[in-house]
């Protein structure tokens, strides 16, 4: 294949993972040499006796990002001067004190054993220096700056402050003072799976194989479509082994959608402080594309669009090709081109429409695996035995809330060995056990067609069994979830509600042991299913949009706590949706900005509602009464009175309140003409 220089679009799928390995990745030998002679550099400019004003270095670029491509790559050193006290000092010509640096740095390198292997050369701004060796060349931009984290890792929002201050006082390009967080960018890249930076070589390969055929067209930097490649690995995978074909199809479909593409983090800044978030908000309603560099708002690296829509082509080209699009339909991750935050509140119908709704593609895939399990756990798993079974789906497909990937199928399994709460508690892990081992008999003699994997339990005594499903005729890998319950509900006519009866039971029992509320929930499945199924499609839809913001909240939010269940916001939804609309159409931007509304006002919630049980019985009236008087926020289940999903202090809601209090500034809340939408008047709770 000759160093890499054939066409991608002729290496196969499969074969892209040995493809980097093999062409792409800089040799070990090479990569160590280079890394010694840059050690070497960065000692010798840090001697205070030869260079008295060199406060540190910083490397970036492809080196210091630990992307570098064999054969010829790039590099920066920042030198930080001790003379550059602000910003706008940079603005100052730094030729002269780079060319002396220059001089001084050459020979003191002559003096070391590496004096074959550098070329020092003048630059317009002041010089580069070029590393050799067998296989390997690296070009290194030596650049001044000034230093403005000092010693600080994270940035506190006065630096920003600065940053805009001297680019309006200095009349200075966006992004022009970027060289300053170098440090920031490098500690960005730190962290990544080595399989992503994999990743990366290859995007840049392909790259740079575009670049020879755009002639005039201007370059776009290497930094944008390594941000790209950070971003869609973020959104749809986050594991470190993944499929690299995968990644690749995701990336390409994100540059065929990059005149909606709209890229940036929130880990140096956020919108906490007024000036960033103006900054913030004033960029990202630039024109699209839009990649911000995470380390620097004021920094657009995305470009001309020119190149992007020549990028277009060629993507298409590529992810057409017959070794890409080896499969059908050729599996990708789910990423958005732009986030929710940033659709105005008038486009929120079609957002959904287009992100969130499972394609009928995605609703067969399901229904197969769910027939797959179905048949086994009805025809295969309880031969040897003479148990009788039911069984119910639950969950979001079952309720017709589901988003495009990442909804479980949950099956119930109602067994007659099971005749009351307490049997459930102590014996269902024996079912469970019984199942797993069951389906990996199935699964031995099906090795073939079907592919399982399980989780591992949670629990000692598990009480659910959850393992992923994949066969011929999956495409994707499907989630389930099956557990075995009491059936309390009995054979329950459809339309008709519980017998208080069916309460009193659990109540006692509630009462006089000590199990968590919502621990029979499972028995209560239907109830639950048919709470959320009978509903308007356009509320399911509301749902659905609720549930990707929570999914974005927790990926962000999880290593700082724990956060209420998914439920409770489906619950939360409903209830806005009854007492501020109860229609059957709806402005869905209203819809969401009362939701979140509503999660800020957490501390004053106490929702119920009366349509399973209700206050005419002694026991149940009694036990709702005490409910209600627990630490807000309160949200029973509908389904059963015993699951309080609000949970009082038992979740971080200030987490979310937080979140939701800083998405009054999404543009998901203003309308087409840029006007501010209000929320529906709802109570915080009920009367």
């Amino acid at each position: 294949m000759g160093n890499g220089e054939s066409q991608l679009s002729s290496v196969p799928a499969q074969k892209l993972g040995w493809f980097i390995q093999e062409y792409l990745k800089p040799e070990e030998e090479c990569q160590t040499m280079i890394d010694d002679m840059v050690n070497i550099i960065c000692d010798v400019l840090q001697a205070p006796k030869q260079f008295p004003l060199v406060q540190g270095v910083a490397i970036g670029g492809s080196y210091g990002r630990k992307t570098v491509l064999r054969g010829n790559s790039d590099g920066t050193l920042v030198l930080f001067f001790s003379n550059l006290k602000q910003f706008q000092d940079q603005k100052k010509s730094q030729h002269d004190i780079l060319e002396k640096t220059g001089h001084k740095l050459e020979f003191c390198l002559y003096t070391k054993w590496m004096k074959d292997c550098f070329e020092i050369q003048k630059s317009h701004d002041g010089f580069t220096i070029q590393l050799s060796t067998k296989n390997q060349r690296v070009s290194f931009e030596v650049l001044a700056a000034f230093n403005a984290l000092s010693l600080n890792d994270n940035p506190s929002p006065w630096i920003y402050r600065e940053l805009k201050r001297s680019l309006d006082k200095t009349n200075a390009s966006p992004g022009e003072f970027a060289i300053c967080f170098t440090e920031l960018q490098q500690k960005f890249f730190d962290n990544r799976p080595r399989k992503l930076k994999d990743l990366i070589l290859l995007i840049k390969h392909w790259h740079q194989q575009c670049q020879k055929k755009m002639k005039d067209l201007p370059l776009l930097s290497p930094y944008a479509l390594e941000l790209l490649t950070v971003y869609a690995w973020e959104q749809g995978c986050r594991k470190d082994n993944f499929d690299i074909a995968e990644g690749v199809r995701t990336i390409l479909e994100l540059i065929k959608c990059h005149e909606q593409l709209c890229v940036y983090w929130m880990v140096n800044y956020n919108l906490e402080d007024e000036t960033i978030r103006n900054i913030l908000l004033n960029q990202l309603q630039s024109a699209r594309p839009v990649i911000l560099d995470p380390t620097d708002p004021t920094n657009n690296v995305s470009g001309d669009k020119r190149c992007w829509q020549w990028l277009k082509k060629e993507a298409q080209t590529w992810l057409t090709s017959p070794n890409l699009d080896n499969e059908l339909p050729a599996p990708s991750w789910n990423v958005l081109p732009a986030p929710l935050f940033m659709t105005p509140g008038h486009l929120l119908d079609k957002f959904i429409k287009e992100f969130l709704q499972p394609n009928k593609f995605f609703l067969e895939q399901i229904d197969s695996a769910i027939d797959i399990i179905r048949t086994f756990l009805k025809e295969n798993c309880f031969q040897q035995s003479t148990a009788k079974i039911q069984i119910v789906q639950g969950g979001s497909i079952a309720k017709g809330t589901a988003l495009k990937t990442g909804s479980d199928a949950d099956l119930v399994v109602f067994h007659n060995s099971l005749k009351s709460y307490t049997s459930q508690k102590h014996e269902r892990h024996k079912i469970v056990k019984e199942i797993h081992e069951q389906l990996e008999a199935f699964w031995r003699e099906k090795k073939e067609e079907l592919e399982v994997s399980f989780e591992p339990p949670t629990w000692k005594a598990p009480r659910v069994l959850s393992f992923s499903l994949k066969s011929k005729v999956l495409n994707e890998s499907v989630s389930f979830d099956v557990l075995p319950a009491f059936n309390a509900l009995g054979q329950l006519s459809s339309g008709s509600t519980p017998s208080p009866e069916v309460y009193a039971g659990l109540l006692d029992l509630y009462k006089s042991s000590d199990f968590p509320g919502g621990e029979f929930s499972t028995c209560f499945t239907v109830l639950q299913r048919n709470f959320i199924r009978s509903r308007p499609t356009k509320l399911k839809d509301l749902i659905r949009l609720v549930k990707h913001w929570y999914k974005e909240c927790k990926r962000k939010l999880k290593p700082k706590g724990s956060l209420p269940p998914k439920y409770a916001l489906e619950l939360l939804t409903v209830y806005a949706w009854e007492q501020g609309s109860g229609a059957p159409d709806f402005d869905t931007a209203e819809g969401f900005r009362t939701v979140l509304e509503l999660v800020t006002q957490y501390r004053q919630l106490c929702i119920f509602w009366k349509v399973n049980y209700n206050f005419e019985d002694e026991t149940v009236r009694k036990f709702l009464l005490s409910q209600l008087q627990k630490t807000r926020p309160v949200i029973l289940d509908p389904a059963e009175p015993t699951g309080d999903v609000g949970g009082g202090d038992r979740w971080c809601w200030h987490l979310l309140a937080k979140e939701a209090k800083e998405w009054s500034y999404s543009l998901c809340f203003k309308d087409g003409t840029g006007n501010q939408i209000s929320p529906w008047k709802v109570p915080v709770k009920v009367i």
